[in-house]
């Protein structure tokens, strides 16, 4: 009886550090998916740039900063890094969008009018890859520390993973509404 409890004991281990393994897998799947939006976000700001320094010449400081947020993001690498490096390029973003507000011809542009709504169908990508990976992260968060699993999850070396939410808290705020 003490064999068969201990070999039950063993196949249930190895079944815990499976669905661990699995998790983790789901998670960096995940966090490839967000990857993979980021890139093609980051890859359609110079055609932006371009068609924006056109018309708004005298606005080259703003568009020096979108340029840096651009390559900060990419040179960041995991969930924490390119939070923080895309919540910048998010706010330089929105002051080339908020430029173009003052010039009305580039408003017209169809090559701009073209960008922006390929950058917002990006960023709806952006937002399900988000929801995706944060539900692997819960899930595989949820494994790792809960018992029994969490004594495998710390003999196997599984840590808690990092969601990737907003960062300004100006972005979970309530948008106000006057009529």
């Amino acid at each position: 009886i003490p064999i068969i409890v201990a070999v039950l004991i063993a196949f249930y281990g190895v079944g815990v550090y499976n669905k661990l393994v699995r998790k983790r897998t789901m998670v960096e799947e995940g966090w490839s998916g967000i990857d993979v939006q980021l890139k093609k976000r980051r890859d359609i700001i110079p055609n932006l740039l371009e068609t924006v320094k056109g018309y708004a010449k005298h606005e080259q400081d703003t568009l020096q900063q979108v340029i840096a947020a651009r390559n900060a993001a990419q040179d960041a690498s995991g969930p924490k890094a390119s939070k923080k490096a895309e919540a910048q390029l998010g706010t330089a973003m929105a002051n080339v969008f908020a430029l173009a507000e003052a010039y009305p011809d580039l408003k017209a542009n169809t090559n701009f009018v073209n960008l922006q709504n390929q950058l917002t169908k990006i960023e709806e990508d952006i937002e399900k890859a988000r929801r995706y990976y944060n539900a692997t992260v819960r899930e595989s968060n949820i494994m790792v520390e809960s018992f029994p699993s969490n004594l495998i999850a710390g003999m196997g070396d599984f840590e808690i993973s990092e969601y990737f939410e907003l960062e300004d808290e100006g972005d979970r705020a309530l948008p106000e509404v006057k009529f």
